[in-house]
């Protein structure tokens, strides 16, 4: 099920250097912000969660996951040079899956990473809330890379999508409006990683035992559907 050399272009691919720039460019922001808000304010919990909650997983995570999602193989499905993947004796399946690994990977280690670090800068763990946040950030990763390969798969226009999602829906609708935050991925992984958080400055209004099944549901439905998507594509000569 897993490729390796799919796998190195994938990363290749995501890592060049256009997207290189995007992806450190968001992170060192958010370290920049945490040093900043730190120096000002002093260790205080409840700013490091504002913090961690505004920015790092409201905007961070799900714009990082655009980029890795719609990047892993959206590219290659417009230029055409899918067609070149798509001809070597490697199940289609199989190619969705080893992308899904990639994005959930470089979303991982670029939006988890720095939000552990920033937690740290901001008050060293007080009440375990960078712990929780960097875990709202792996199990985040997991589902929006997902969803943003299946975008991938289904329009051209999918950074546009993405971005619209990650940007209106998660960062406006999913905090402030009560009734979207039951499908809100950033809901779902506060509900996972905030088990791990003392007191209630990390909480989600999405039960936990429900916020599992639906990261669940999201993730595999995604890529059971990009599967699909990819497997519709047919090259010259193929029935």
């Amino acid at each position: 099920m897993y490729d390796p050399t799919v796998a190195r272009l994938t990363y290749r691919a995501l890592l060049g250097r256009r997207r290189a720039l995007i992806l450190f460019a968001l992170p060192a922001l958010l370290l920049l912000i945490a040093a900043a808000v730190r120096g000002f304010n002093g260790p205080d919990d409840a700013v490091a969660s504002d913090v961690l909650g505004g920015f790092a997983l409201a905007t961070m995570v799900p714009l990082i996951g655009v980029f890795a999602g719609t990047g892993a193989i959206g590219p290659e499905i417009d230029d055409g040079s899918v067609v070149y993947l798509l001809a070597k004796p490697v199940k289609r399946p199989t190619i969705i899956f080893t992308k899904l690994i990639v994005a959930i990977a470089v979303t991982m280690v670029f939006s988890a990473v720095p939000t552990l670090l920033a937690g740290l800068i901001l008050n060293g763990n007080g009440q375990q809330v960078a712990v929780a946040y960097t875990v709202a950030a792996l199990v985040a990763s997991i589902a929006y890379a997902a969803i943003f390969l299946l975008l991938g798969t289904v329009t051209r226009h999918a950074v546009v999508f993405g971005l619209v999602y990650a940007l209106v829906w998660e960062a406006v609708f999913g905090s402030l409006v009560s009734g979207a935050r039951t499908l809100s991925v950033q809901q779902w992984a506060l509900a996972v990683g905030g088990r791990t958080a003392e007191g209630d400055l990390v909480t989600s209004e999405v039960g936990l035992p429900l916020a599992t099944v639906l990261l669940l549901a999201v993730t595999v439905l995604a890529t059971w559907y990009a599967g699909r998507r990819l497997r519709s594509l047919t090259l010259a000569g193929e029935e």
